[in-house]
């Protein structure tokens, strides 16, 4: 690991699953690069590595969901952060989800949010690419439960 890296690995992040529905497929991946930019409008931004698979389609795919975790969501976390292209309908396999209704895109249930969104501007950003996004709907929010974060490489309860 490099000393940068390490460094930033001390930040504690939230945790996000980016789902997009391309044709026929869904995909998906685990995210701590996820904040918000503006309240009004209300805007997001996520930060994807530039030569993965789901920045390719999110080029040519402008709606995506995001699905905040909830702590005790670690065992998706993990699925979504798993290399290679698995089908994300087989990741939620036996997780409570649904089709947001802006972008046909898989909103996991049982997080402390979720968000529906629509990129509006692409900004290469080193090895990563920064997509910025309205925020189109926001399908549920469950301040009554805690949020998954990662620190120090690890996927941890808030406050722990």
């Amino acid at each position: 690991m490099s000393e940068f890296t390490e460094a930033m690995a001390q930040l504690a992040a939230g945790v996000a699953v980016i789902t997009v529905r391309d044709g026929r497929d869904d995909l998906g991946v685990t995210v701590s690069a996820l904040m918000s930019v503006s309240a009004e409008p209300p805007l997001v931004v996520v930060s994807l590595a530039s030569s993965g698979y789901l920045s390719e389609v999110l080029l040519r795919q402008d709606r995506w969901a995001a699905s905040l975790l909830s702590c005790g969501q670690a065992a998706i976390a993990s699925r979504f952060a798993t290399p290679g292209r698995p089908s994300a309908r087989l990741l939620v396999a036996g997780t409570p989800h649904h089709r947001g209704t802006h972008t046909e895109a898989l909103v996991i249930e049982g997080g402390v949010a979720a968000l529906e969104a629509e990129t509006t501007q692409v900004v290469p950003a080193g090895d990563h690419t920064l997509f910025i996004a309205q925020v189109l709907a926001v399908p549920y929010v469950a301040p009554a439960l805690q949020p998954l974060v990662r620190l120090r490489a690890r996927y941890r309860p808030m406050g722990s």
